[in-house]
């Protein structure tokens, strides 16, 4: 959470010495994009894409995509000076979530200066795609992690290859919902630029392992902070 207000405040700083002007700020339709960072993520959690468009004079309705790679919080890297590894890590969870929400107008900011605020909240499905994950044993060959393959880290040689083990990948389906305060600091009526802070909850049909001797998880909770940027009309 302490890095997530760090990223927060530069975030605010940056964006608000990239501001530019323009007088009108009506717009009916918006586009954005972004990079998002979450507590159950890594240093980039996932990117974002959403559309949204007046249903009235402080109300957008949304529609989203999300992908994301969901960890387990323990997930810790290793390194044995060739290469570095997450040791005790079993599977990937890649989460692809549809949204449908709408946001709240709460504060317009006047031309030429100021933040809009808006309230924000959405609700939709998610596919999970459950990969293995690979690691490199200290005999040349690579394995699906299990404690029987690789009893100590000093027994992984490096991690896998990007993308090893997604032809393995399993399916799973599952709901999320979101709510978070978006920032606008962009003052081109046609561009957009700011954060958003928020909160997600998602559950699957089933228990994911993504950690052994971790306890299997359905539900997942976690806080995040997109940068985004954008075009209206």
């Amino acid at each position: 959470m302490k890095k997530l207000v760090v990223l927060m405040v530069f975030a605010s700083l940056s964006l608000s010495v990239c501001a530019q002007t323009d007088g009108n700020y009506e717009y009916s339709k918006e586009f954005i994009w972004g990079i998002n960072k979450n507590t159950n993520g890594g240093l980039i959690g996932g990117f974002i894409m959403r559309w949204s468009s007046a249903r009235g004079e402080k109300k957008f309705r949304s529609i989203g995509f999300e992908a994301m790679n969901v960890k387990n919080p323990r997930e810790t890297r290793i390194s044995n000076g060739q290469s570095q590894f997450i040791y005790g890590k079993s599977h990937y969870l890649y989460a692809i979530r549809a949204q449908y929400g709408f946001d709240h107008l709460l504060f317009k900011k006047a031309p030429h200066q100021g933040v809009q605020i808006n309230f924000n909240y959405s609700i939709g499905p998610t596919l999970g795609v459950i990969a293995p994950y690979y690691l490199e044993s200290t005999d040349g060959n690579s394995y699906p992690f299990s404690y029987q393959k690789f009893p100590t880290w000093n027994t992984v040689a490096r991690t896998g290859y990007l993308f090893e083990g997604l032809s393995e990948s399993s399916l799973t389906f599952g709901i999320n919902a979101r709510a978070g305060l978006k920032f606008e600091m962009g003052a081109f009526k046609s561009n957009v630029t700011g954060f958003e802070i928020g909160a997600l909850v998602e559950g699957f049909t089933q228990k994911i392992e993504l950690m052994p001797n971790e306890k299997d998880q359905a539900l997942f909770l976690s806080a995040y902070l997109t940068i985004f940027y954008g075009r209206r009309k």
